[in-house]
This record gives structure tokens, sequence and C-alpha cells, in this order.
């Protein structure tokens, strides 16, 4: 239970701050019963969460029927209440510019994808806006390989938001991709193009 505790503890300092202030969802609820954990599911698991744990019991929020209540009674083994959490997580999390920050990760190194092609990858070839607007709001640069994102053309960013003007040329030198003109050979270096 003392591993629990410091987990759900680290949870409250980091993720929960900003989820419970967008939802308004308390993240532990404590009452006459005991401690609870309040988590939402994939409708396939929440059954089966309730078969094999007595301790989870349906969660009703909001008249939400994908919610699982988890009384933190120690009978639960606490890798399985982490993952019930870190699932939780990830389903109020998503969003399109978390799944585009996820597609232009698994660009590969010496390689580019267009604004398209990293839309498609998110699950909407039509938001390639969207891809360019969340690009230039990079949290992490150095994780997100923005700089591997070009337009249709092959053609570069012409002040690119993470180092100005030559940056993405620069980047992508290093990263093994061959720039010329400010263009980018996409029969070579696109990503469909092995």
């Amino acid at each position: 239970m003392k591993s629990l505790y410091f987990f759900l503890l680290s949870l409250a300092k980091n993720k929960e701050k900003d989820y419970n202030e967008k939802y308004r969802l308390p993240y532990i609820i404590e009452n006459d019963r005991g401690l609870k954990r309040r988590v939402i599911v994939q409708p396939e698991w929440r059954d089966f969460w309730r078969e094999v744990y007595p301790s989870v019991i349906p969660g009703y929020h909001q008249n939400k029927k994908h919610w699982n209540t988890i009384i933190l009674d120690g009978t639960i083994p606490v890798k399985e209440i982490k993952r019930m959490i870190t699932e939780s997580y990830d389903i109020v999390t998503d969003s399109p510019t978390k799944r585009i920050y996820e597609a232009v990760k698994k660009i590969p190194k010496g390689h580019v994808a267009t604004y398209r092609q990293v839309a498609k990858m998110a699950g909407n070839e039509k938001m390639s806006r969207a891809v360019g607007n969340a690009l230039h709001k990079n949290p992490d640069p150095d994780h997100i390989p923005c700089f591997r994102v070009v337009n249709a053309k092959g053609e570069l960013a012409g002040a690119f938001a993470f180092g100005g003007e030559g940056e993405q040329a620069k980047r992508l030198e290093e990263d093994g991709v061959e720039v010329k003109n400010g263009k980018v050979d996409l029969k070579k270096f696109g990503i469909n193009s092995n």
C-alpha cells in the first residue's frame, strides 16, 4: 500500500492538477467506506475489471456508464491499480494534437513526412493545417522532431519555429537528409520512399 500511496501522490502533484482543473473530477474520494479512485475505462474493459476484482464497482459519473470506482482497500495489486489509472489518463487526454505529436515521433531518422502524411498518421488526413499549428507550438522539440515535416512539394518552413530561418535545413542535414534550395526530394527521403 505504501508504493500505491506514493504513486497516487506523484499523480496528484503532476498530472492530476491539470486533469482535475479541466475535467472537474476528484482524483481520490474519501468517505465512510474508505478511499476510492474513479477511472474511465474502455467499454470492453469495464466489466472485466468488475468481475476480476470485487473492489472495482460501477462508478457512474455524470450519468456516463464507462466509469469504474476502485475501492483502495488493499485487495487489488498496486500494478493493476496503476494500469487502470494510466489507461484512464490516456483515454481522457487523447486529442488531435497529442496524436499529431505521436505521429511525428514515428518519422524515422533520415526521412521526412508531409503535413498531410502526418495528419493521416494521426487519424485524419484532412487536418493538415492542424498539423502545422500543433508543430508551431511543439512543447518538446528535442523529442518531437517537427523539423522532419515538410510541405507537399518537399519545401521547408520559411522561418522554422525553433531556431529561425535555416535551422530546419541544418537539422535535416544533421539527420542525413539532403536539402537543396530549401527543398527535400520526397522520392528519396519521404517516409514512403523505401
